[in-house]
Parts: C-alpha cells; sequence; structure tokens
C-alpha cells in the first residue's frame, strides 16, 4: 500500500472550505466502510452454519479466499477521495440561507 498524496486547495475549492471538504470526506468513508463490512459479513454468513465442516481444508480456503478479497480492496478514505473528485459525492450546504441570531 502506497501513500498518495491529494492536493488539499483541489479539495477545498471543491467546497469552498478545506474543513467542509474533509467532514464530507469522512461521512463518505465511513458509509463505504460500514457498506463493505456488511457485504463481508454477508458473505461470512454463509460459513456459519457448518460446524462439522469448519475442519474440511477445502472450507478454510474458501474462507480464507473471502476474507482475502476485501482486504485486497482499497481503503474506505481512499475510495472516498477518489469518488469525491470524481463527481460522485452528493452533498449540500445545510445552512445556506439560514441565519440564526442568538440573545
Amino acid at each position: 500500500m502506497s501513500i498518495k498524496t491529494v492536493d488539499m486547495d483541489t479539495l477545498a475549492t471543491m467546497t469552498g472550505n478545506i474543513y467542509e471538504s474533509v467532514a464530507i470526506l469522512s461521512k463518505r468513508a465511513r458509509q463505504v466502510a460500514m457498506h463493505t463490512k456488511a457485504e463481508l459479513d454477508e458473505k461470512l454468513a454463509y460459513f456459519e452454519g457448518f460446524e462439522q465442516e469448519v475442519e474440511d481444508p477445502r472450507f478454510q480456503e474458501e474462507q480464507e479466499k473471502v476474507s482475502k478479497e476485501y482486504e485486497m480492496r482499497p481503503e474506505a478514505t481512499e475510495m472516498a477521495i477518489g469518488q469525491f473528485l470524481g463527481g460522485e459525492v452528493y452533498y449540500r450546504d445545510a445552512g445556506i440561507g439560514e441565519e440564526e441570531e442568538l440573545f
């Protein structure tokens, strides 16, 4: 896994504020990670009902194959950054037009 640099100015220009961009990326990365975990749990749930077959080496190889497939995927943060830079992430500014006065 190599480290890839990201141009912070590019991220800042997409929303107008680097902190908003980071918050959006954080939320999207969390969504991607939850989706990936749900997929993995679903695939591994198949193996739960086979107690006697767990000792079978072929059965263990299948479990290992599924786990390695998910380990080889890019990190959730990397996927979120790619989607954000590619314009695939929908976000909106909830604060536009809403000014609050505190007394």
